[in-house]
């Protein structure tokens, strides 16, 4: 397996094929669109739940909602679509912030804001904690591709043209962007090390896998998927030091204009793909 796919551009082996092709090209483009996506993921949950107080229950189950007929368009759509595919991370990035946030945390005053006692209808959240919120998601992972092995579907993001196989990878995605959530919170909030420290760790480590994808024991396929979820604590910590107040190690610019700009960045990376994509199918 060509050692490149996590950096850079790859052709399919038919040329008829790409136009059955439903999921992007993984290069370097792709992995900063991750991040922006990942990242506006976290500030836009937080926006909701926490700064428009709708709490973390109904906004779970709001972005929950977009993210199934975000899916529904993408599954629907006969081939690669840039704006169709990273609408879907964006609501996965979203869904999984809210997910993670109501499966760890409770109505404990640290959650809260200063003098506030609850947060939007419903339950405040079930309190598991990190340690426990991520191990039951890391087993929902695990069983997902397990059932995805026995199905003898490709792994390779790029091979990945049908129905089945889609859902899978779909389905996997939702999970480690809210396994990605709840390991990106626990850096920032419990590891001591802080946001910027969290981010700066998180960095390190998908160095360590770039570093990685010389070595030819190393199954690309595995670097890829450890690299996803690793993406989603950067985006976790990266919103968390743009959100926060400075007291807490945050820059404190807002959920609010914090979203509106990564929002503007990744429609801008998104019409770059788009065209991109376009001058591919013609040539």
């Amino acid at each position: 397996m060509d050692k490149t796919e996590l950096v850079s551009d790859h052709r399919v082996a038919d040329p008829g094929a790409s136009v059955m092709k439903k999921l992007p090209e993984v290069t370097l483009a792709f992995w900063i669109m991750k991040i922006a996506a990942t990242t506006l993921g976290e500030t836009a949950g937080d926006l909701f739940a926490q700064t428009l107080k709708l709490g973390y229950f109904l906004t779970t189950i709001l972005l929950f909602l977009i993210f199934v007929v975000t899916l529904v368009v993408q599954l629907r759509s006969r081939r690669y679509n840039p704006f169709f595919y990273w609408t879907v991370i964006l609501s996965t990035s979203m869904a999984g912030t809210t997910m993670s946030d109501f499966m760890n945390r409770d109505a404990s005053s640290k959650y809260l804001s200063d003098g506030a006692t609850s947060l939007g209808w419903g339950p405040q959240g079930l309190g598991l904690g990190y340690p426990a919120g991520a191990a039951i998601l890391i087993s929902l992972l695990v069983v997902i591709f397990t059932v995805w092995k026995f199905t003898g579907m490709t792994f390779v993001i790029r091979d990945i043209v049908t129905f089945r196989a889609e859902v899978l990878f779909w389905s996997a995605i939702l999970v480690s962007n809210t396994l990605g959530t709840s390991m990106g919170d626990f850096l920032s909030d419990s590891s001591g090390l802080g946001y910027a420290g969290g981010a700066l760790l998180v960095t390190g480590l998908l160095a360590v896998l770039v570093a990685l994808m010389r070595v030819p024991a190393v199954p690309n396929v595995v670097l890829f998927w450890i690299a996803f979820v690793l993406t989603r604590p950067l985006g976790a910590t990266a919103g968390d030091f743009l959100t926060k107040p400075t007291a807490k190690g945050g820059l404190d610019l807002g959920t609010a204009g914090s979203s509106a700009v990564l929002f503007a960045v990744l429609v801008g990376l998104m019409g770059y793909a788009h065209l991109r994509e376009r001058r591919t199918l013609a040539t």
